[in-house]
């Protein structure tokens, strides 16, 4: 009875796990040389290594991207993944026992000497949410990966690129449940139908608690034919001027979408995609 009515006491906070943003996007992919340069177009710079594995660090203003080689690529598959999604956290370890007790799964840990042990829970697919409370003076960075010589650490942001949210692919009839298991674990709120962000403003999008991203939730199509694989599908960066970002981003060779129904404006503009990503740009000061 007494867990229940802390449960109850918490939910009510207008932010349970003091969530204050996004501190890095991974992506898993047999072909990292590839993704690379695709974010390199994008404005990111690889700026570190990871001690023992084949993961490299890429970096643009407050923007954290981590590229996992994983796997063998073949001419059917390999395709990059969001494979995981690290938020800033009050506290890590509070954090994930508050979701675990309300029932997220935890994923199991298999920390190497020498590496730090970051909490974490079974997402969409085989994604996984990470909680993160050391980016300030001293990062995650600081221990698990190795500076790059001769590149600087502080790269600056494009056209002051930051983050925006990630795109869920989810299965039909599920927005709902996805829906209270952002807001019930995480504490994010469902925008108002009528309140949408950039030109692809399909399915329902939900704000973080501290206001400083949105996750948006598209189920498929009525007449899509076959159920569409749940996962987070792309990333989008919030842009103050986008006309000016799609311009500086077509300057370093980056493409985008244009037809008659989508093309880069005011509210937005999505990249073509390269490599088997693409990335969309979202009118939002930051």
């Amino acid at each position: 009875m007494t867990l229940t009515l802390d449960r109850e006491a918490v939910l009510e906070l207008p932010n349970p796990l003091g969530l204050e943003g996004i501190e890095f996007i991974e992506y898993r992919t047999p072909r990292p040389q590839a993704l690379g340069q695709v974010l390199e177009g994008l404005g990111f710079r690889p700026v570190a290594r990871h001690r023992s594995r084949e993961v490299l660090l890429y970096r643009q203003g407050e923007m954290n991207v981590i590229v996992n080689a994983f796997g063998v690529a073949t001419d059917a598959e390999g395709w990059p993944e969001i494979a995981a999604i690290g938020l800033r956290v009050r506290d890590a370890a509070a954090a994930w026992k508050r979701v675990v007790e309300l029932g997220a799964w935890p994923v199991p840990v298999n920390v190497q000497p020498m590496e730090l042990n970051i909490p974490g829970v079974h997402g969409v697919g085989s994604s996984r949410l990470y909680f993160v409370d050391r980016w300030r003076e001293f990062s995650i960075y600081s221990v698990d990966f190795v500076p790059i010589p001769t590149v600087d650490p502080a790269v600056p942001a494009l056209s002051g690129l930051h983050w925006f949210g990630v795109v869920q692919y989810i299965g039909g009839g599920r927005a709902d449940d996805w829906c209270a298991f952002y807001g019930s674990l995480f504490g994010f709120t469902a925008l108002p139908d009528g309140e949408r962000h950039g030109i692809l403003p399909a399915g329902r999008v939900m704000r973080s608690p501290c206001g400083t991203f949105f996750l948006q939730l598209i189920e498929p199509e009525p007449d899509g034919g076959s159920a569409r694989e749940e996962r987070l599908q792309r990333v989008a960066f919030g842009a103050p001027d986008v006309p000016a970002a799609v311009r500086a981003l077509r300057q370093r060779g980056v493409d985008f979408v244009e037809s008659d129904a989508l093309r880069p404006g005011d509210r937005g503009a999505l990249t073509r995609e390269r490599g088997g990503v693409m990335f969309e740009l979202v009118h939002h000061a930051g």
